[in-house]
């Protein structure tokens, strides 16, 4: 049985053992993932934002120091941090150091405000929060301040300075509560001896549910998440040739394990990092960096097709889009690829581990009217009514699955966890979904009413 934070569903050992023997989990954490993607790429470049390059190496070395000044500033193995940063290198790094230091990274999404970053640092008893001092307007240190005035076990405070910025935090500061303030950009020590991790602990908390929702929690560990960004980035075939443009919302599970940040750095891709999914900006990052395989928003489609027409960009290096969410209509998608002269790959994805996609090699009927297959051959997909029977194929119904990279239950949810999954572990996503006869699934709109526990 995997030997989670308390308050975690475990895997049943059975199943523990079958994804083991299926090479789904090979027991590395994703901090030394990175330690062997240093070796194996270490001068290729692994990170590009704006004119900022970092190598592989130079990613690792950074991780290190910024894992090892973690350590000296009181953080401890199995402690959780709320990370709210935008789409730039600091994120990256500083989720990763997180990891090699022991530390539980809490992704959090920066359109999260109060009430639900207090409540997020409530549930998981973060005793660190991470975040820009101001982004596009809102103050983050004044949101920290409030919360670690009423959360008394958040106890460090790290600030991420817009370029050019001076710092008040530029050293070490304690405000009377005995909070600790300090930048990012202080924490910069020699590393020491490197801590002995388990693959089968919790590598990181994402968080479902939208802003008008109680935040509920998921635990993500380095074996399940792992497996994840590979199996992604193995049904696009990355390789180290690609560029991979992220233009996702950072916090989700696409942008950085669908194939995402981690699925490219584990193929030796170079990762693109962008502000945001705006097709103007995006564009002639694909036409600089010549990029290869690009994710973005299926919400944000119809302004492509409306920017498109006037952008002139060149665009031939570019084989691949991944369009992530489940409005797209076969008419948007259809157009986008003529347009964008390249395959698109359609991804529906959950925080609590069903990941969905059509693959590139798949039917055009296939990837304009369905939202593809589970990732997994081992993901076990149901699609039930009310009663929790199977409906017939091309019927409606309520989607549940189980699987390698599926979570068993949020943190510290035991009222959620009964609603939420049934007495075999599988999830009851609330999607309404029609599955066909060739195993792909029809994701066909609307909230499925909760199946009873």
């Amino acid at each position: 049985m995997t030997s989670l934070l308390k308050g975690c569903t475990p895997w049943p050992e059975e199943f523990v053992d079958r994804y083991w023997a299926a090479g789904h989990w090979r027991g590395t954490t994703l901090d030394s993932l990175l330690r062997d993607w240093a070796l194996e790429y270490g001068p290729r470049t692994a990170l590009v934002h704006g004119d900022t390059r970092i190598t592989y190496a130079n990613l690792n070395r950074s991780v290190n120091r910024m894992a090892a000044a973690f350590r000296m500033r009181g953080l401890r193995p199995g402690q959780r941090v709320v990370v709210q940063l935008p789409n730039v290198p600091e994120r990256v790094i500083t989720v990763f150091a997180l990891m090699r230091a022991g530390v539980v990274p809490v992704l959090c999404a920066l359109s999260h405000r109060e009430p639900q970053v207090p409540e997020i640092v409530r549930i998981t008893q973060a005793i660190g929060y991470v975040g820009p001092a101001t982004h596009q307007g809102f103050d983050h240190m004044a949101m920290a301040e409030s919360i670690a005035a009423q959360w008394p076990f958040l106890r460090r405070v790290f600030t991420l300075e817009e370029p050019g910025a001076s710092s008040p935090y530029g050293g070490l500061t304690t405000d009377p509560s005995g909070c600790q303030y300090s930048s990012l950009g202080s924490l910069d020590s020699p590393p020491g001896p490197a801590l002995a991790l388990s693959a089968d602990q919790v590598a990181l908390f994402l968080l479902s549910g939208d802003v008008s929702e109680a935040p509920r929690i998921v635990p993500r560990t380095h074996n399940d998440y792992a497996y994840q960004a590979r199996a992604a980035a193995e049904s696009v075939s990355l390789t180290a040739q690609d560029v991979y443009l992220a233009a996702l919302p950072p916090d989700g599970p696409v942008a950085f394990g669908g194939p995402g940040i981690v699925g490219a750095l584990s193929a030796g891709a170079t990762v693109v990092l962008v502000d945001g999914p705006e097709p103007a900006a995006c564009l002639a990052l694909i036409e600089r960096e010549r990029v290869t395989v690009a994710a973005v928003p299926a919400l944000g489609v119809g302004t492509w097709l409306d920017v498109l027409p006037a952008v002139q960009a060149e665009l031939r290096d570019l084989r691949l889009v991944q369009v992530v969410g489940v409005d797209l209509s076969p008419e948007s998608a259809g157009r986008l690829g003529v347009e964008l002269g390249c395959r698109l790959q359609r991804v529906v994805d959950l925080p609590e581990g069903l990941l969905l996609l059509t693959r590139p090699d798949d039917p055009r009927r296939t990837v304009l009217h369905t939202h593809g297959r589970a990732l997994s051959p081992d993901d076990e997909i149901r699609v039930v009514d009310a009663e929790g029977t199977e409906v017939p194929d091309g019927e409606p119904g309520e989607l549940l699955v189980r699987g390698p990279y599926a979570v068993r239950g949020y943190y510290r949810a035991p009222d959620q966890n009964a609603r939420s999954f049934t007495g075999q572990g599988h999830f009851r996503t609330g999607v309404l979904a029609a599955r066909n006869a060739d195993g792909t699934l029809v994701l066909v709109g609307g909230a499925f009413p909760p199946t009873r526990p």
